[in-house]
């Protein structure tokens, strides 16, 4: 089923296109509903859609040859996703799964992949997007090599606390399970390690958020690496 245009215009990089062009799009776009865990985007084929996460959470993964789950990134409200695939036409080099409830509009890639190539500003902002998250996952790469289960936690705690608007909150923050597959640890460790955070006051649980005190997790990680 279509979508109206607005719908579309409520995402940063669509706004960057016409309104005709964002009318034509809307024809041709869809709404789908994913449940907790269910498979957003798989890897055995071209992703056939740009995809925007409206409402929920979701997590771009993959997986070892042992068979392990190794989470890569997340994918947070108004965040768009697949654009590799769209762009070389190849299958993604990520699973994408819901880790919770999740509204997604798809945008089919034969009728935007023309509309990006042709308006230099939709071209500089994936651009750019996609050069920020190599960098993350070069960082994440070298949170994995930390020896010290929890300063690889404080290490990862600490680079969700810098991607939020507020340093000082990490906002619907992962639970231990989303956390464990990030740092390559079992749930157990992640739950061990947050009693002892929560015990020395670096955290301090507040809904779904989690207050940080940047400082106190900072020392005991340096504490934990000596």
């Amino acid at each position: 089923m279509a979508i109206h245009p607005s719908l579309l215009q409520q995402f940063a990089f669509m706004r960057l296109f016409s309104t005709d062009a964002l009318a034509s799009l809307a024809a041709h776009s869809s709404m789908h509903a994913f449940a907790k865990r269910e498979v957003v985007l798989a890897k055995e084929n071209p992703s056939s859609s740009l995809m925007f996460l409206l409402e929920g959470r979701l997590q771009a993964i993959d997986f070892t040859l042992d068979g392990r789950e190794v989470g890569l990134h997340f994918i947070e409200e108004g965040d768009y996703f697949g654009e590799i695939s769209v762009l070389d036409g190849l299958p993604s080099p990520e699973v994408v799964i819901a880790n919770k409830k999740s509204q997604v509009m798809m945008v089919p890639a034969r009728e935007v992949r023309g509309l990006i190539f042709a308006n230099p500003p939709a071209i500089e902002a994936i651009t750019s997007g996609l050069t920020e998250r190599i960098r993350a996952q070069a960082h994440q790469r070298q949170i994995l090599g930390i020896i010290s289960p929890l300063q690889r936690i404080c290490a990862l705690l600490q680079n969700l606390s810098k991607d939020g608007k507020n340093p000082e909150v990490i906002a619907n923050a992962p639970t231990h399970q989303e956390i464990a597959i990030m740092v390559n640890l079992t749930r157990e460790t992640v739950t061990r390690a947050f009693q002892v955070l929560q015990s020395q006051g670096a955290l301090a649980r507040d809904g779904d958020d989690l207050k940080v005190d940047a400082g106190k997790l900072k020392q005991l990680a340096e504490k934990s690496a000596d």
